[in-house]
């Protein structure tokens, strides 16, 4: 049965709404029964059917945030766009709130497909993706399965699989990943006799002086006023611990050398994760690749710095491969 959502009316992003765009609210369900939320972004006075664009991310993040300034963005650009919130996320359904699985995830950005495939304005074969952070790596798993994406865009890639099974630069060895999970199979335990999820990760709230840079950007993201938002568990405490299990032993970026379509790799030179992207770029066979790197750029520049977002490179990438 799919969830009864209840979405909010007011305009409540990060950023402010453009007037070269119509927005709305919309809904759609995935395979698993879980209805999504999103927003929906057209360009004004707009005719005929459109190319299409999903986004979603960053892990953990809402439409809210830098998903959304994707999606009206690339709306500007004449493009309809869907922004949404992945399952037990956001205004999404799901119970409980704020787990994460490579599976369900991946199917979410499926689900889009399916929705944005039977719109009267979309032309279905002009559809692509935008997965931003550790959205990139599951937008790369999708494009993997579903044949009906024609065009991918990873943004700052983040392999989420990789990092749960490895440990941040791949530091974590053998025992140290048994002993982890062995941490979190005891956690499972307690969490079923308190009837209670206890939650991990997310940003260290207060910052201690010794962390590394890129923990530092995400703070100053997700903890003041550039990125806060209070539907965001980035924002707040963290996310379901018991979602790393999925991932440990669910290499996200399995079988994309199968990818056929159009792949756009983007991420910033002085991102902690750029080996990620560097890594997929290696990986994907197909001819329609590419790798950009913007100099100078952290992490999260490139969720919500305009200046330094190539969406004029993007939107040349999605007119030339959904055409």
């Amino acid at each position: 049965m799919n969830d009864v959502l209840i979405l909010t009316k007011e305009w409540d992003k990060v950023f402010p709404k453009s007037k070269q765009v119509d927005h709305c609210k919309v809904t759609f369900h995935n395979r698993y029964g879980i209805t999504l939320a999103a927003d929906l972004y057209k360009p004004q006075n707009s005719e005929g059917l459109l190319p299409a664009i999903a986004v979603s991310g960053p892990f953990g993040a809402v439409k809210e945030q830098s998903s959304g300034l994707y999606a009206q963005t690339m709306a500007t650009k004449g493009f309809l766009t869907l922004a949404f919130d992945p399952s037990y996320t956001g205004e999404s359904g799901g119970s409980p709130r704020y787990v994460a699985s490579p599976d369900i995830n991946t199917e979410d950005f499926q689900a889009a497909i399916d929705f944005l495939s039977v719109q009267t304005n979309v032309d279905p074969e002009k559809i692509g993706i935008i997965g931003i952070c550790g959205w990139g790596g599951m937008a790369l798993n999708a494009a993997a399965i579903d044949t009906r994406i024609k065009a991918t865009v990873a943004s700052t890639m983040y392999d989420m699989s990789r990092v749960n099974a490895n440990g941040y630069f791949d530091a974590m060895g053998a025992e140290e990943r048994y002993d982890l999970k062995k941490e979190l199979n005891n956690q499972r335990i307690s969490d079923y006799k308190s009837d209670h999820y206890q939650r991990a990760g997310g940003v260290i709230d207060p910052l201690p002086d010794d962390v590394p840079n890129f923990v530092k950007d995400y703070y100053d993201y997700y903890k003041t006023n550039r990125g806060y938002h209070k539907r965001s568990l980035n924002s707040n405490d963290g996310w379901n611990t018991t979602s790393s299990l999925s991932f440990m032993n669910m290499p996200l970026l399995q079988y994309i050398s199968e990818i056929r379509s159009a792949v756009f790799l983007i991420h910033g030179e002085n991102a902690h994760s750029l080996y990620f992207s560097q890594d997929a770029y290696k990986k994907l066979k197909g001819k329609n690749k590419e790798l950009l790197i913007i100099p100078e750029a952290s992490h999260t520049d490139l969720y919500d710095q305009m200046e330094i977002i190539p969406f004029n490179k993007m939107a040349a990438f999605f007119q030339k491969h959904l055409n």
